[in-house]
């Protein structure tokens, strides 16, 4: 194989679609997550740092979006319905600790202003 086409490691690449549009290496653990998906359960994702998180919720954001020329190629290109979307709301933690209920309310206020406005005034 020369150079030219030789796929490069991810090395500190967090999302999917860079990966698969910049013909970077990539296991494909779309059957893990149409797994997830089917089971209907909650999960708690617990891993150490740099063990791919960001980059399996970046996957789900993708597949939720509908985006199916990313997921040409992998296992679950023909068993996802791609016309159907899902909305997705993204909360980093990223950020450091929150203090309180204000920390809260004020990163839950950044990730997601459109909400913002029915929650500012409960009472309508």
């Amino acid at each position: 194989m020369t150079d030219a086409h030789r796929r490069k490691l991810p090395i500190g690449i967090q999302t999917f679609t860079d990966i698969r549009e910049g013909n970077y290496y990539y296991v494909d653990k779309t059957p893990h997550i149409e797994r997830l998906v089917n089971q209907n359960k909650y999960y708690f994702l617990s891993r150490p740092r740099r063990f791919g998180k960001s980059l399996l919720l970046d996957t789900l954001h993708c597949l939720f979006e509908g985006r199916q020329a990313l997921f040409e190629g992998l296992y679950i290109q023909d068993k996802w319905d791609w016309q159907q979307r899902y909305p997705v709301i993204r909360i980093s933690f990223a950020d450091g600790v929150m203090q309180g209920r204000e920390g809260w309310r004020r990163s839950n206020t950044k990730a997601m202003p459109i909400n913002t406005a029915p929650m500012a005034n409960p009472s309508t």
